[in-house]
């Protein structure tokens, strides 16, 4: 089943690992973010969905780069701007109350 990986260089192999980390991370921001809005019981985002959703991104960014794909790179470059918008917003937000 995981054949591939006995012939890839160090090179390929730390990047797999980037880009499993990298989608370890940005799938996680799921359950956080259910588990936290169960605890809430309401429907609710943690600031911390925001960091795993950047940091996710970055590694698969950096995989998808090493790879070539310009399809997923165009996706996570776009994302990633999107998260570090939200947390500016956030940030600004708490800001003003204090």
């Amino acid at each position: 089943m995981f054949d591939f990986v006995i012939n890839l260089s160090k090179t390929e192999l730390v990047f797999l690992i980037i880009g499993f980390t990298g989608q370890g991370l940005f799938a996680s921001r799921f359950i956080v973010q259910w588990v936290y809005s169960e605890t809430k019981g309401v429907s609710s985002i943690p600031i911390i969905f925001w960091y795993l959703s950047i940091f996710g991104g970055i590694g698969l960014l950096t995989y998808a780069i090493f790879r070539k794909d310009p399809v997923i790179i165009s996706g996570q470059l776009f994302g990633i701007f999107i998260y570090l918008r939200n947390l500016i917003l956030i940030y600004k937000k708490n800001n003003e109350k204090s």
